[in-house]
């Protein structure tokens, strides 16, 4: 199996700069063999070491430069002014002239604020948009636990949270009424025996004088 690996890395230093160069070539390699480095760990180290001079370089001197360039332009918009001298007339024009100027930075300061919140809001539109598409949030793994009654409105009230809550004193108390059963076991009785007793002639007798005994 042909597979690409990178091989040595070459670098030199000429004039701060840094120059890295990567060879690469086709070699037959097994499928699960990685392929070794042939760069020593101090040589990995020195490599290091020169990339992250040359980015502290870099960092400074583009530090320098935004300093250099924040000094030019304050230079240009902000003349010194030649005040000696004028009289009152020349003296009222130039203040007009400062605060015409300061409204038209103020304008273009609003406008730069309007056009920030409006990339930051679509900025934040996008990022939705994109963990809508991305299967949205991770759900955490959520935990049973058993929380009281006090415990919970503690959480919800804070210190406002006084006394104890019992919930089970609350409830109303089911008793099962024993007397009242036993009175209707004992009127019911057996139900087989009340009706062998009405069965037959007897039965129909007993029925026939408890109806007549009723009408009179």
């Amino acid at each position: 199996m042909q597979r690409w690996s990178y091989l040595t890395v070459v670098t030199s230093q000429s004039n701060s700069d840094i120059a890295v160069r990567i060879t690469v070539r086709r070699e037959k390699m097994p499928p699960n063999v990685k392929p070794k480095s042939k760069i020593t760990a101090s040589r990995k180290l020195s490599l290091k070491i020169l990339l992250l001079t040359k980015a502290s370089e870099e960092l400074e001197k583009e530090t320098v430069d935004r300093d250099e360039e924040k000094v030019r332009y304050l230079g240009e918009k902000m003349a010194p002014l030649q005040m000696s001298g004028l009289p009152l007339d020349e003296l009222q024009k130039l203040c007009k002239q400062l605060h015409r100027k300061i409204d038209i930075v103020d304008e273009e300061r609003y406008d730069c604020e309007a056009k920030v919140i409006k990339n930051n809001r679509d900025i934040h539109e996008l990022k939705l948009k994109i963990l809508d598409l991305g299967g949205k949030f991770k759900k955490p793994a959520l935990r049973k636990v058993r929380v009281s009654a006090d415990e919970m409105m503690r959480a919800l009230l804070g210190s406002k949270h006084k006394g104890s809550m019992d919930l089970r004193a609350n409830l109303k108390s089911v008793k099962s009424d024993i007397k009242q059963e036993k009175v209707l076991t004992s009127e019911v009785g057996d139900w087989r025996k009340n009706v062998e007793a009405m069965s037959g002639m007897e039965g129909r007798k007993k029925m026939f004088d408890a109806a007549g005994g009723g009408g009179q």
